[in-house]
């Protein structure tokens, strides 16, 4: 069983000042399952910690990720394809390919909950295996 994480509860879990950081740091430290991060979502992290909080922030993140913390799942051939038919699908909503990626990675592990902020995005799509995703925190 894996939990799917997504940029935002990564960020504000890493950010003390951040809203959302109690929340998400307490999601991150009671969560009983994997703890599963597509690839491209360590992309946009990578952007946002160099941005907000500095590359030593980074650095600690990627020692976690190294040390087993969290499982990192990189997209499969199938899932760059599901991409790009959930990115033609959701086109006027200008959903990116790192979500999109999170929605084919749920897909293939048929998880339904994901740890998001990013509700715009996430509650109006429509994954294959599921009617509606469980966003956490």
């Amino acid at each position: 069983m894996a939990l799917v994480l997504d940029t935002g509860p990564l960020l504000a879990a890493l950010d003390a000042a951040d809203p959302d950081h109690a929340r998400c740091a307490a999601l991150l430290a009671d969560a009983r399952e994997d703890l599963t991060i597509p690839t491209l979502v360590l992309a946009e992290l990578d952007y946002w910690c160099q941005r907000r909080l500095g590359s030593e922030v980074w650095l600690a993140f990627v020692d976690d990720l190294l040390a087993g913390a969290y499982r990192m799942e990189c997209p499969t051939p199938a899932d760059l394809a599901r991409c790009r038919a959930i990115q033609a699908e959701y086109a006027e909503h200008n959903l990116g390919v790192v979500d999109a990626s999170v929605l084919a990675l749920l897909e293939r592990l048929h998880e339904s909950r994901l740890a998001t902020l990013d509700h715009r995005h996430f509650a109006m799509v429509r994954p294959r295996h599921t009617e509606a995703l469980e966003l956490l925190p």
